[in-house]
């Protein structure tokens, strides 16, 4: 197997999943004069996606588990490349928020194999590279969604207005789908023992699960925009309730949904939680920068977007240069990252030209670089590989909820305050997930740390 290829195909499927949380956002005024969608149904075209990703995302996990990474790999590429096609060609509003709810559950069974995948098939220094890569992809699609929205709805492809946002996934799916099925097939790997029953699906967790995120995200995500009714603050109490027993359950059962065995090494929980702290507060800069200079500043969704390229260079520029640092350098990355990040964000605070920040972009993106790659990658080392798919799915799921929950709190302070209070709040939530990361990093890895090797393994 020639595994750049396969990490090209694991990563071109992640890009798509990654920017389709952000692609229709500079398409919403298209669609409401196309399609007569109301305010609610555009907020849904947005949110559907998201909830159905964040809901199901932890069984998409499992599933991997007993069915085989490759092979729910392949199918959720096949919805959501089919679900991308739906979208295109919605005739009302209502099948186009449908299918974004098939979206995102395609995108549900397809997120959590990439890292599995990647875990069971690179190891060592390969495996440090493959997840700089990854957590690249991972933080940089929503802006390159947004950048990416905007060239193809100016553009206005063949008259088709928004429809090229969601139909540019139609191709690239079908290239992927051909290409996974020569790719994953030649990957070795033990395959699970025995057949699979439906007993070891955790359904009772997965139904409460999915309940306890899609009012978890839905509140977040629909309650600001609607004032926050008694409806959105019982969705999210009610969210609580359903999320505690989900975990009481999880370590309770036999054969649980998320394996929360994978939290036990040393520095896992704080490193997790620092990751989505970062995760988060990108998110929050990015909403709050992005309405600033189209509000404030009356530019375009395009301008905007093309804005926060240099932050997407500083990022890239050092997600693919971090593994090949001395180990001293690369230790301290994770503490130093989410400073640098809020201290830039505290600069931008002060109301400074967008332009004149380009260069402190760079530097903003490269933080966050700093903030999150080497440390997901140095959490995967601490992971059995037989426990790949629970850190795939706590990776995935923890800065979906960061990000929900940073957009709702913070953007809140943005819409009802001042922009230089919302990023002053961003800047100090960073500077926790700074600590947090220095407490992961006093965590010594195990000696076969990236060896890839294991007992555990289930490589599919």
């Amino acid at each position: 197997m020639r595994k750049p290829l396969l990490l090209v195909v694991l990563l071109t499927a992640q890009t798509m999943a990654s920017m389709d949380a952000s692609i229709a956002n500079v398409a919403l005024p298209a669609m409401r004069r196309d399609l007569d969608a109301t305010g609610a149904m555009q907020q849904l075209v947005l949110s559907g996606y998201l909830l159905a990703l964040a809901s199901l995302i932890v069984t998409g996990a499992r599933l991997g588990d007993l069915f085989g990474h490759r092979r729910l790999f392949r199918w959720g590429l096949a919805v959501f490349t089919v679900a991308s096609l739906a979208c295109g060609l919605a005739p009302t509003p209502g099948v186009l928020v449908a299918a974004r709810v098939v979206q995102g559950a395609g995108a549900a069974l397809l997120v959590p194999q990439v890292f599995s995948l990647i875990q069971h098939h690179f190891e060592g220094a390969a495996r440090r590279r493959a997840v700089g890569v990854y957590s690249m992809v991972l933080a940089l699609g929503v802006a390159l969604g947004q950048v990416l929205g905007g060239l193809l709805v100016s553009a206005d492809l063949a008259g088709l207005s928004w429809r090229p946002v969601f139909l540019v996934n139609v191709p690239v799916g079908v290239v992927m789908l051909v290409a996974v099925g020569r790719v994953l097939t030649s990957a070795g790997g033990v395959r699970r023992a025995g057949p699979v029953r439906a007993r070891d699906l955790d359904v009772p967790g997965v139904v409460v699960l999915a309940l306890g995120m899609g009012a978890f995200t839905g509140s977040l995500t629909l309650g600001r925009e609607a004032g926050w009714p008694g409806w959105a603050v019982g969705a999210l109490a009610g969210s609580t309730v359903l999320l505690a027993w989900f975990v009481r359950h999880q370590v309770r059962t036999a054969r649980p949904l998320l394996d929360l065995a994978v939290l036990r090494p040393h520095g896992m929980r704080p490193g997790l939680l620092a990751c989505a702290v970062v995760m988060g507060c990108y998110a929050a800069f990015l909403f709050v920068f992005t309405l600033h200079v189209q509000t404030g500043l009356g530019w375009t969704a395009l301008a905007a977007g093309l804005a926060f390229l240099p932050y997407t260079v500083g990022f890239a520029g050092l997600s693919l240069t971090w593994a090949r640092m001395p180990e001293r350098v690369v230790r301290r990355l994770p503490t130093a990252g989410p400073i640098v990040l809020a201290a830039v964000v505290a600069v931008v605070a002060t109301g400074a030209s967008p332009w004149h920040l380009a260069p402190l972009l760079v530097l903003a993106g490269a933080g966050h670089a700093a903030g999150y790659s080497p440390l997901i990658a140095g959490l995967s080392d601490l992971a059995p590989p037989g426990r790949a798919s629970a850190l795939s799915a706590l990776n995935t799921t923890g800065p979906l909820v960061a990000q929900t929950v940073a957009i709702a709190v913070i953007g809140g302070v943005y819409l009802s305050s001042t922009m230089s209070w919302a990023l002053i709040t961003t800047a100090a939530v960073l500077l926790t997930g700074s600590a947090c990361a220095a407490v992961a990093g006093r965590t010594d890895r195990p000696a076969d740390a990236g060896t890839g090797t294991g007992a555990e393994s289930v490589s599919r």
